[in-house]
């Protein structure tokens, strides 16, 4: 695999490691803070076994970190840089989203 070809791998990785509802939500969440998977599963409405999955994969990709007290798990947001990758993502959607209200609009009139 050529170095680009490298590059280019490694985004789409990392990007699929985000291109989850349950990992966009749980990031979310954490951006409040840390919390444990117990107040995760609680606040998000997941089943805990998934859960674990999509925490495991959003650590791989250095998203998360964890820190463990006694037999209870606490996540955190590891780098807070993902919310300048997810705060664009979210101005485009509002601006096409906003696009599409402004055409449906010019429907309604006509």
């Amino acid at each position: 695999m050529a170095g680009e070809d490298l590059v280019f791998k490694i985004k789409a990785d990392f990007l699929k490691s985000i291109a989850n509802p349950i990992r966009l939500a749980v990031i979310e969440h954490l951006k409040k803070g840390e919390s444990s998977v117990g107040q995760i599963v609680n606040a998000l409405g997941v089943e805990q076994s998934g859960l674990s999955k999509h925490l495991s994969i959003l650590r791989q990709a250095g998203i998360l970190a964890t820190r463990q007290e006694k037999v209870t798990v606490y996540y955190s947001i590891k780098d807070k840089d993902i919310f300048k990758v997810l705060r664009p993502i979210a101005d485009m959607l509002r601006k096409k989203l906003q696009e599409s209200q402004t055409v449906l609009d010019h429907l309604g009139r006509k």
